[in-house]
């Protein structure tokens, strides 16, 4: 395979697929009202989480591994990884711009059709154009899974958070794309 296509293969899958187990359940109409303050809970945390620096290590679907520092804001995000190689994530709105120094390439890719994007608003709105198909609850643990209303085939991200004392601590996301690749992203100490 040609070096540019693997280099855009590998930045389309970093950004297709992002974030346990993938939860495709059948939407939230009529959901309790228990789940509709849990998912409320969700979109007040990503209008104040202010991420900066945090570590995190990312698996591919090749099952290869890497890592490095992540930054998220409301409508940004920025990955900086250190290993396997230097490596650079910048999302924000729209868009975003894989660089690998190693392979010295930049990538472009819309977030539009990307499940990366489902994350990007400012701020996160998990209604509408967003449906949370699933919404799962255990002592110390909130998982929800969001897709696109318009088209659920273009991926799935489902996002695992502490909850502690009611204060939900993002600790990993998964992303499955419409090819069925995963990423899985851990914000948990190593």
């Amino acid at each position: 395979m040609h070096k540019g296509m693997q280099l855009n293969r590998r930045a389309f899958t970093l950004l297709a697929p992002l974030a346990l187990a993938a939860c495709a359940g059948q939407g939230m109409q009529g959901a309790s009202g228990v789940k509709n303050a849990d998912v409320a809970r969700v979109e007040t945390y990503f209008r104040t989480v202010d991420l900066e620096g945090a570590p995190f290590q990312q698996t591919w679907p090749n099952g290869s591994r890497g890592g490095g520092l992540i930054t998220y804001k409301p409508g940004s995000l920025y990955m900086h990884y250190t290993a396997p190689h230097e490596m650079e994530l910048r999302a924000s709105g729209h868009h975003a711009v894989f660089t690998d120094a190693q392979q010295d390439s930049q990538t472009r890719i819309g977030l539009a059709h990307n499940p990366l994007g489902l994350l990007m608003g400012n701020p996160v709105v998990l209604s509408g154009p967003v449906t949370v198909t699933n919404v799962q609850k255990q002592p110390g643990v909130l998982q929800l899974s969001l897709t696109r209303t318009d088209n659920p085939s273009q991926g799935l991200v489902t996002l695992v958070f502490h909850d502690v004392d009611n204060r939900l601590a993002l600790s990993s996301i998964q992303i499955v794309d419409e090819r069925r690749h995963v990423i899985f992203i851990s914000l948990d100490p190593v």
